[in-house]
């Protein structure tokens, strides 16, 4: 007969002492569990002790948390949170070195659990660390395990960062400034500043005029600390007000970031990333493609504010701008037409320039988005790459009227889908690394990655020999080609412009025609029939597949206020299917993680069902945030009883749709995921292929002709097993 749901199973430990098997009652007070532990080795005061997991972030236990224990779990007595936090506290107040070392050593470790962390800081702990960064009397390992116990402390979002002294502000930011720093000082030194600045408005401002571009751009080329420096210019860049974001300077490595738009400044940022990170010697972990993705991001958003602006018809000085193009394309530098003879063929010259109204074409740029962001495009091709503008305009008020690519709606519509290509305006999102290495190899990526694009439109244009009427057809085979090319990650402009040249509008039919084939295949009954009979046996091999994958297993990260210090876990799949292993790990793994390693099980019987996005319980809370709309569309939990919960952030959509299919075929539920469902075409449409590439070989001996039958009656009988 099973045991209770309330008891489990545990081994508890104590130095020295053989180790005491109990059946723990999640019903009884875990005082009175503690006390009888105690009594087992005759230890006096129980209200000194607590529980605490030996194995893994060896977190302590308490009434909240207590119901995560499972059976066999094997636990540690130990001295309570309070008791430790007492003396931790005064042996790094004491005089001796070594002791204050391993006392700082320790806390650096504790401080990560939550309810220790409570009890230091109930007793001043976050300001005697503050007082003793700000002394400067610390230096090494005894300041680095200092600066980690406080930012451990502070993460726990118990006390507010707008306590921070300046002091401590300006100490922090000396470490980073300062020549010759140890790596692990300069690390922490960099979360702190940038956790002051992601958490409190006031402590930005105090930041930024402490740290400047060039005293963090110089930090680029280490190795080491490159991602915490780049996480630091993303949270200065991401909190600056809007205007200071504008503005520009003129000697940008002196200035403060709140000038992070500075054009020297952002191309000696450019520069160092390029060369020095992702041209590096090593490769590119997660967390620094998140970085480079939220630099992008950020880049781009500079450009909202031109695309949200409307043109004012009114205003002479951006008239002029368009003024600027009819004269660049039509007027020679000896032009001798004479310039009034000229203003009365504006309106011819607007025609062929591809504006929808020639008499103003200043209407033209009155919506938003793109606003004034595709006259700025426009004007850059014009000014920049003149020849090629000249040649597109000339090119097409050459052709006949129902055959001419219009350049100026073109080059309106085609920044409004780069707009939404590159979601220029959005926050960057949680967990994604879909950064482009080409745009950091441009002081003016965004205008020539335009400039490529409409060569690229006009191109098409000519190839699918269109008309006016075609002008969404047009947009959208573009629209197709430029998502194609990116998907490659081209590692630069020239790049870009290959990929393109290999997507010509022929290419793209073939593309669209083989992935039609895959998906529709035939729709005659025999095929019908034949599709119907491979089905399950596809399915099958999909769920076997899904279930390898889950025995694999696969490393997921925990979702925390940093992502510097990020911290793991892994979980797999017994090789029977009948248990779930799981367990923390300090560092993400290479290849598989043993069973012996992950510490906690669930047993599959045990589990109910799997909920997915804002049903997880993980994310009630932060699916209001805009910023974690990524994070939202990877998550999903397993409910298993008695009302547990394990809760996954997938690290992808691939692993996502793995897991959460792997789940439901475990379960016995239909799995339903866009990955099952494009893998089931792709696997039956293949079967079928073959099937039918054998039917065609083989060789029927002659026989008297059948009698016909009716269309209804047809049978697909043939034997494919």
């Amino acid at each position: 007969m099973p045991p209770p749901a309330d008891i489990v199973k545990v081994a508890i430990e104590w130095p020295g002492a053989n180790a005491q098997l109990i059946e723990m009652d999640q019903k009884r007070p875990l005082s009175s569990i503690i006390r009888e532990v105690c009594d087992g080795w005759s230890l006096s005061g129980s209200e000194q002790f607590a529980l605490r997991y030996a194995d893994g972030p060896q977190l302590y236990i308490t009434e909240q948390s207590r119901g995560e224990i499972k059976n066999g779990t094997i636990l540690r007595l130990a001295i309570s949170p309070a008791r430790a936090a007492r003396q931790l506290l005064e042996r790094i107040q004491s005089h001796g070195i070594d002791a204050r070392l391993e006392a700082l050593k320790e806390l650096a470790k504790l401080s990560a659990d939550p309810t220790f962390a409570a009890e230091f800081i109930n007793m001043e702990g976050i300001g005697t660390l503050a007082r003793l960064v700000e002394s400067g009397t610390h230096f090494g390992e005894m300041l680095a395990f200092t600066l980690t116990a406080f930012l451990e402390l502070m993460d726990h979002g118990i006390v507010s960062w707008d306590l921070i002294s300046l002091s401590f502000i300006k100490q922090i930011a000396g470490y980073v400034n300062q020549p010759m720093v140890d790596v692990s000082i300069l690390q922490r030194s960099l979360a702190i500043l940038e956790s002051m600045v992601l958490n409190s408005h006031s402590l930005y401002h105090r930041v930024a005029q402490e740290i400047t571009v060039g005293q963090l751009i110089g930090h680029l080329s280490n190795q080491e600390i490159q991602t915490y420096a780049i996480a630091l210019i993303n949270a200065l860049f991401l909190k600056a007000p809007e205007d200071r974001r504008q503005e520009e300077y003129t000697n940008p490595l002196e200035q403060h970031l709140t000038e992070m738009a500075s054009t020297l400044a952002q191309k000696h940022l450019r520069s160092i990333i390029l060369n020095h990170v992702i041209r590096g010697n090593r490769p590119i972990k997660a967390e620094m493609a998140h970085q480079l993705y939220v630099l992008q991001v950020l880049t781009f958003n500079l450009l909202e504010e031109r695309m949200m602006t409307k043109m004012d018809p009114n205003d002479q000085a951006q008239r002029d701008i368009i003024f600027e193009l009819r004269k660049i394309a039509f007027d020679g530098e000896n032009d001798p037409t004479g310039t009034e003879k000229r203003k009365a063929m504006y309106s011819k010259d607007y025609k062929m320039l591809g504006f929808t109204n020639h008499v103003n074409p200043a209407m033209d740029f009155t919506q938003t988005p793109p606003g004034m962001l595709a006259l700025d495009n426009m004007l850059y091709l014009a000014k920049v790459h003149q020849d090629t503008y000249i040649r597109i305009v000339l090119e097409n008020s050459s052709r006949e009227d129902k055959h001419e690519c219009p350049f100026g709606r073109c080059a309106i519509e085609l920044t409004r889908m780069l707009c939404e290509i590159l979601q220029v305006g959005e926050l960057p999102n949680e967990g994604c690394n879909d950064y482009h290495p080409m745009f950091f190899t441009h002081d003016r990526a965004w205008e020539e990655f335009f400039c490529v694009c409409i060569q690229l439109l006009n191109k098409t244009w000519k190839e699918m020999r269109a008309t006016a009427e075609d002008f969404n057809k047009v947009m959208q085979v573009v629209r197709e080609q430029i998502t194609r090319a990116l998907a490659m990650k081209p590692s630069s402009l020239d790049q870009l412009k290959n990929k393109l040249r290999g997507l010509n509008y022929s290419e793209i039919l073939r593309l669209r025609q083989s992935e039609r084939m895959s998906q529709d295949d035939f729709q005659s009954p025999p095929i019908i029939e034949l599709r119907e009979r491979i089905q399950p046996e596809i399915l099958e091999l999909i769920k076997q597949q899904r279930l390898n994958r889950l025995c694999e297993g696969s490393c997921f990260r925990k979702l925390g206020n940093r992502r510097r210090q990020e911290k793991f876990w892994f979980c797999r799949l017994s090789l029977n299917h009948k248990v779930l292993h799981y367990g923390d790990l300090d560092e993400s793994p290479q290849g598989e993680v043993p069973f012996e390693l992950l510490s906690d099980k669930i047993p599959v019987s045990d589990i109910k069902s799997v909920v997915t996005g804002k049903d997880c319980p993980h994310m009630k809370e932060k699916s209001a945030l805009k910023q974690n709309k990524e994070v939202l569309e990877l998550a999903f939990s397993v409910l298993y009883d008695p009302d547990e919960t394990l809760n996954f952030v997938a690290p992808n959509k691939y692993e996502y749709c793995i897991w959460t299919d792997g789940m439901c075929a475990l379960l016995g539920r239909e799995m339903g995921s866009d990955l099952t469902r494009s893998d089931l075409d792709t696997l039956i449409s293949m079967e079928m292929k073959l099937r039918l590439l054998d039917l065609e070989n083989i060789t029927i001996p002659e026989a008297p002709p059948p009698v016909p039958k009716e269309p209804s009656s047809y049978n697909f009988t043939y034997n494919y097993s």
